[in-house]
């Protein structure tokens, strides 16, 4: 199984890398759709959030409040310490039954922590989507609606523009227009490929 890691920070066009290599036939696992599934009502991480934070990081029908949790752990370094202590297990474990079932040329792993937690280390190859700061901070608080100064603290939180592209052994620019991101796609794809059959025979 050859395994591509695609990471870049928030706003920087993880989501729209994967849906092309989606279109060409790719099976995409993304980690944030599973730390979703990880905090739904009647799974027990999400009972230990609410035991912790208070029915404040609940919605009227018992959802977690996302937008409500992330403004509680972004400005306390121990709250978000605690919380990814509790999730980032679930979500490796529920990852790796996810990338046992995959069938494609190669698996896409989305996410956005893949450098900052042992998830990195589920990859054989490492493309970072890469844009600068300040397009991060408009595209996602016009997607999100949320404020510069929330957007600024998830960047800080982050690990930095240079230190992700350093990582690197792919990078996607995504500064331009989508038809140039399509073209750089495209090329990706061929060269996954070939590095997947590669990595195949060499066993």
């Amino acid at each position: 199984m050859y395994v591509v890691g695609l990471t870049g920070g928030i706003g920087s066009g993880k989501s729209a890398v994967s849906r092309q290599l989606e279109t060409l036939g790719i099976q995409v696992i993304d980690a944030d759709i599973v730390a979703r599934e990880v905090v739904e009502p009647g799974e027990p991480a999400l009972q230990r959030i609410a035991e912790r934070f208070g029915n404040e990081v609940l919605t009227d029908d018992g959802q977690l409040d996302r937008r409500q949790l992330r403004a509680i752990v972004f400005a306390d370094s121990k709250q978000r310490t605690w919380l990814e202590d509790l999730l980032h297990p679930l979500i490796r474990d529920r990852i790796l039954q996810q990338l046992d079932a995959a069938q494609s040329a190669y698996t896409v792993l989305v996410s956005p922590l893949l450098l900052e937690t042992d998830q990195h280390l589920l990859v054989n190859h490492t493309v970072v989507v890469d844009v600068e700061a300040a397009q991060q901070i408009s595209r996602t608080a016009s997607r999100d609606n949320s404020s510069e100064e929330q957007v600024r603290a998830i960047l800080a939180a982050q690990m930095s523009r240079e230190e992700r592209l350093d990582r690197a052994d792919s990078v996607v620019d995504n500064r331009g227009e989508l038809a140039a991101l399509a073209a750089q796609v495209s090329n990706l794809h061929q060269l996954l490929l070939t590095a997947a059959v590669r990595e195949s025979e060499s066993l």
